[in-house]
């Protein structure tokens, strides 16, 4: 069946991205952005992650992100772990399914609290220092957002500053000009998609604003990933997976 097919058809994608006010001595910093992989339930999106994960790996960026809903099933919490062993220091937030709050019959609740490799950033912001620039990474805890709490992150004056969100919607909601780059992910592009004319239907969030790409609002740029993996059912019609990375360029 091509839906199962296209499941696993991981597209590996660089992509230039356009930040106002990058710091110049940061053009050119790559960041590798991956997020849903529902690892746990059966689906090719297994071969997609694990594919993904790989090319990172050879690729060496100078940064690694991920945005969450990482875990389906408490029974892959060790192939996640061997994972993200593989990759260069990853800075990881979670999602709604990682938590099971969710409507998919097929998600558990997994108590992932630490990581062996990586940075788990549960509204917590961490400084790192990169070509000679500081740059700031705060990661948003999906309950904090779904309970439509303040995560409360303090002012940074550092060069570039990036959020990861598991929710898109974040770019709608940030103060603005407090950060200058939004990793997101969580919509899968879609997942299920029926292509009509000039336009696409989108069967799981027809009414979603930001399914995969780039948007900006008021000096802020988000990246949607289209994901890894799947949910409800392990197929994916005209929204393939993707891995990408993001070559910041100054504006």
């Amino acid at each position: 069946m091509y839906g199962w097919f296209e499941a696993g058809w991981v597209r590996l994608r660089v992509r230039d991205l356009s930040l106002p006010g990058l710091p110049p001595e940061l053009d050119g910093l790559r960041i590798a952005h991956l997020s849903d992989f529902h690892l746990g339930p059966p689906s090719r999106g297994v071969r997609a992650v694990e594919r993904a994960v790989d090319w990172v790996a050879e690729r060496q960026p100078d940064l690694v992100c991920i945005t969450g809903d990482l875990l389906s099933r408490p029974r892959a919490e060790g192939q996640l772990l061997a994972l993200l062993a593989k990759l260069p220091h990853p800075y990881v937030v979670l999602g709604n399914h990682d938590h099971a709050i969710s409507r998919d019959p097929f998600s558990r609740p997994v108590e992932l609290g630490r990581l062996e490799h990586g940075t788990l950033l549960l509204d917590a912001a961490v400084e790192v220092e990169e070509r000679s620039a500081r740059v700031e990474i705060a990661g948003v805890d999906p309950r904090t957002w779904l309970e439509k709490r303040s995560s409360g992150f303090a002012d940074s004056d550092a060069g570039l500053r990036i959020l990861l969100c598991h929710f898109p919607r974040a770019l709608e909601t940030v103060p603005v000009g407090r950060w200058h780059l939004i990793l997101a992910g969580h919509l899968h592009a879609g997942q299920i998609v029926l292509p009509y004319g000039f336009g696409k239907l989108l069967l799981a969030h027809p009414g979603a604003k930001y399914t995969e790409g780039v948007f900006e609002r008021e000096g802020t740029v988000m990246h949607v990933s289209p994901g890894l993996g799947t949910t409800f059912v392990p197929f994916r019609f005209f929204a393939r997976p993707e891995a990408t990375e993001l070559v910041l360029r100054s504006r």
